[in-house]
């Protein structure tokens, strides 16, 4: 039964990637790049700036960093490590352009929705949120798309995916150091419970210092092993662009290639451009224009794709290890990932990997919760609901990592990221107009001289004005006050 069930929702996952995703990402991402002026290029520089910038006028809130770090730690989960092995496992080497191409583009996507969540945030108690949901309703007017999609995110984050999280876990803990399943869904549940019960704030702080070690231990690792074997990077740099570029030729005759499939599937999955769910965490940073969290978004899809996930497609590739077993089939991508690493560094792969897998699945857990919740408090704000909720996330965490295999929930994991995105890019299609004349303000202010300050009247006509909660009227309006 299990068997025809898998069948059955990975040929819907397919199609629905094929057919559908495919054109809309990469159709959008360069259609956002050319309209936003290649902003994810040009702006490097003040994305940079803005990354270490505190809040504004020294206000008690999130700061650019914290809720650039919530995003990266939702992001950067074990799909960085284990869906890129797998990637490469399926795709072979061509994985890895599409993983780049989808973040070079994708990245213009990222900066358009992550702007409008900040431009329609809303007050949450000592904080904001918003996303996705809340520029639907008050931008675009539709309230049903915002709950439609409020619900798919939900599922797919809050549940999901960290059901998928909390498997890697599990098993990485069980194989490598023979823990009982049972103590190690305990000490999850128990870790997940004192974060997700301490809010918004306590979620900020626990990613912003879960990440930065993370990620940094990841690529030094990475570097290391690429200086160590420097003479095969020409050859392995050259090898990923001529499969890659292979699957151009396969597109224009109309077929879809394992590695252009696989690579912008596992990409989307990583960097979560377009998808909508990282304008959650832009949402909760106090800055004083949406454009500055914008950029910083942008940037985060660099560090995810271009830094981490080529982290772990180095390893593979320089390692030279086996992507296939003994009968053919691919090598589960947390085990080639795994024997790629101990090829190269030895018995402190065991090790490292297992801490890796653990602050990476863990600050995915973290940042999953935070965007189901400001979702469903966008549905109805209701104590009793949210308590549901968190004891629903608990729930799925302990049957994640008591389960066997999460093949089943990584197949559900692509419909339901599949749909979000098909959602999501509909409404920014919609209201990418908004985030070009923010940006245009933005960089106007910039080359005056000033530190940039957006207000409702900032955008002449700006649709769902009367709703703002995060912007003055107009300048004026604030010095009077």
């Amino acid at each position: 039964m299990e068997k025809q069930v898998m069948d059955v929702v990975s040929r819907i996952s397919d199609m629905l990637w094929t057919n559908v995703l495919i054109i809309l990402l990469v159709g959008l991402g360069i259609y956002f790049t050319f309209r936003m002026r290649f902003v994810q290029f040009r702006m490097i520089p003040e994305m940079l700036r803005l990354l270490f910038q505190g809040t504004d006028k020294g206000k008690d809130g999130v700061s650019p960093f914290q809720a650039f770090a919530i995003s990266t730690a939702a992001r950067v989960g074990t799909g960085n490590i284990a869906g890129v092995a797998t990637a490469i496992a399926l795709g072979g080497p061509g994985a890895v352009f599409w993983m780049w191409l989808i973040a070079l583009i994708g990245s213009a996507s990222a900066f358009v929705e992550s702007t409008l969540a900040q431009i329609y945030k809303v007050r949450d108690d000592k904080a904001w949120r918003g996303g996705p949901a809340y520029y639907m309703e008050k931008a675009l007017g539709q309230r049903w798309l915002g709950i439609l999609f409020s619900i798919l995110i939900t599922i797919s984050f809050g549940f999901v995916f960290n059901s998928v999280q909390s498997n890697t876990i599990s098993l990485s803990l069980q194989n490598q150091y023979g823990f009982d399943k049972t103590w190690i869904t305990v000490g999850l549940v128990v870790l997940t419970a004192l974060v997700i019960f301490g809010g918004v704030r306590s979620i900020a702080t626990v990613a912003s210092f879960l990440v930065p070690i993370m990620a940094g231990g990841y690529i030094l690792i990475a570097l290391y092993i690429m200086a160590t074997n420097i003479e095969v990077l020409p050859s392995i740099f050259k090898l990923i662009f001529q499969e890659g570029l292979f699957e151009f030729k396969t597109l224009a005759g109309g077929a879809v290639g394992a590695a252009l499939l696989n690579g912008i599937r596992r990409g989307l999955f990583s960097n979560e451009a377009g998808m909508g769910s990282a304008p959650n965490a832009a949402a909760t940073a106090e800055v004083s224009h949406p454009v500055k969290q914008g950029l910083i978004q942008s940037f985060a899809v660099f560090v995810d794709t271009l830094m981490v996930c080529s982290a772990t497609a180095m390893i593979v590739l320089v390692s030279g290890v086996a992507t296939k077993d003994a009968s053919g089939q691919p090598v589960a991508g947390i085990d080639l990932a795994q024997g790629a690493l101990a090829s190269q560094v030895g018995s402190l792969a065991t090790g490292f990997m297992v801490v890796a897998i653990f602050l990476f699945a863990f600050s995915s857990v973290v940042g999953n919760y935070y965007y189901g919740e400001s979702n469903i408090n966008f549905i109805r704000e209701n104590k009793q609901v949210l308590m549901a909720y968190r004891v629903l996330v608990l729930v799925m965490i302990v049957f994640g990592s008591l389960v066997e295999s999460a093949n089943l929930v990584w197949a559900l994991a692509d419909i339901f990221m599949g749909l979000m995105a098909i959602v999501n890019l509909y409404a920014i299609f919609r209201l990418s107009k908004i985030a070009k004349l923010a940006l245009e303000d933005y960089v106007g202010q910039r080359k005056a001289g000033k530190e940039p300050r957006f207000y409702a009247d900032s955008i002449p006509n700006l649709p769902g004005k009367d709703t703002l909660e995060a912007w003055q009227e107009s300048e004026k309006d604030e010095k009077a006050i």
